[in-house]
């Protein structure tokens, strides 16, 4: 009986919800990416600067989506439907994407006049992560997640009677590589400032990779239904981290706080994303032969761990180097394309490091092999949490 419910659910096709979650999670990193272009062009901004108003919306289409889905399950008296959410406070009950996204938009909207407040308070920011900030990348996380678990939930739930032919199959599993996606290219905005291409022949670029891409990764793609699910999260990722910027860099921007050395008359882009593709389409294969259940080889999840972890660390070493020697310092990456002209408007455009290399990102082979061995260390350990991570996300139905 409760097959046949699936199967006529299924045929009613993806719910508006899960279109509007993941829309969200878009709006939200548009949002973000446009405010960091805004910071480092223009420099002033206020709570309903365009940036933020685009991030609330995400906010506020999260929310009220959310809320409707827990107050349908709460005040409709449907067995069937409310088997399969999460009851909470012993009496809501929500699915559990609803449930992060409703958490996660409430705490993004709080942080907007909170960070009003502290602005009039205590001036601009000297640091990224302010309590205000703090609490919002809490919420933006929150409900990107929430757009991963509601779309995990839908594709679990149906997984038997997920074919390759059928168009709303493939639909779904591509909205959740575009929630993964998404989600990624937020956590590698909060640490990109140590993952610049000043960064990237230093040990500390890889120490911070090992720690977040593996583990995010192998998760997502151990969870997701598609034949090459990393090879197209990290896509999504590219592509969302750099389509902003090739638009965005064609608008007129003139800075509004001083001191202007750099006086500019665009946006200036974000930096060209690291060519995180190749590695993840090495995990793809690595995956296809040591982690298929129905035929291939099939490792033990610490031996599968180190096996990805080394090749995907030494794979983006020899990859990411080369290429962000490039992006630095070649004349032929200065262009709308790979966008290494970029520079804010407060940096004196004639600084002797701004095309190269400078002495205190650069270290002795010895310093870095020691540094890149730690990588491997704590990528090892990514990916087995990874793993781990994913065989939760496979049992979500609710």
């Amino acid at each position: 009986m409760q097959s046949a419910n699936y199967v006529d659910n299924w045929r009613l096709g993806t719910p508006k919800y899960i279109y509007a979650v993941v829309f969200s999670s878009l709006c939200v990193v548009i949002g973000l990416l446009w405010d960091i272009m805004w910071h480092i062009s223009i420099g002033r901004d206020g709570l309903f600067a365009p940036p933020h108003m685009v991030i609330y919306v995400g906010a506020v289409v999260a929310g009220l989506f959310s809320t409707y889905q827990i107050l349908r399950l709460t005040l409709t008296n449907n067995p069937t439907d409310r088997a399969n959410a999460v009851p909470f406070w012993g009496v809501f009950y929500a699915p559990l994407g609803a449930m992060f996204s409703v958490w996660g938009a409430l705490a993004m909207l709080t942080s907007a006049p909170f960070d009003d407040w502290w602005h009039n308070t205590y001036g601009l920011d000297v640091q990224i992560l302010t309590p205000p900030h703090t609490i919002l990348v809490i919420g933006i996380m929150t409900v990107q997640f929430g757009a991963m678990v509601s779309v995990l939930a839908l594709q679990n739930k149906y997984r038997g009677f997920l074919t390759q032919a059928d168009p709303k199959a493939n639909l779904l599993k591509w909205l959740f590589a575009a929630a993964a996606g998404l989600l990624l290219t937020m956590l590698f905005t909060l640490v990109s400032e140590s993952m610049g291409n000043h960064e990237s022949h230093s040990s500390g670029y890889y120490v911070t990779a090992a720690i977040i891409f593996p583990f995010f990764l192998l998760a997502a793609g151990r969870a997701s239904l598609l034949r090459w699910p990393i090879t197209a999260i990290a896509g999504i990722h590219m592509l969302m981290l750099v389509v902003p910027s090739w638009i965005l860099q064609f608008f007129p921007a003139t800075p509004r706080l001083g001191p202007v050395l750099n006086p500019i008359t665009h946006y200036q882009p974000f930096h060209f994303p690291l060519l995180l593709i190749i590695p993840a389409f090495v995990l793809d294969w690595l995956m296809h032969r040591f982690d298929n259940p129905n035929g291939g080889k099939k490792l033990n999840d610490w031996l599968l761990a180190g096996l990805l972890a080394v090749t995907f660390m030494f794979v983006l070493l020899a990859v990411q180097w080369p290429f962000s020697e490039f992006l630095l310092t070649s004349p032929y990456a200065r262009n709308g394309f790979f966008l290494s002209y970029t520079w804010s408007y407060d940096s004196p455009p004639d600084w002797q490091y701004r095309y190269a290399f400078s002495p205190w990102h650069t270290q002795s082979p010895a310093d870095f092999w020691t540094g890149f061995g730690l990588a491997l260390v704590y990528a090892t350990l990514s990916a087995r949490v990874g793993l781990l991570w994913g065989n939760w996300m496979k049992r979500v139905v609710r």
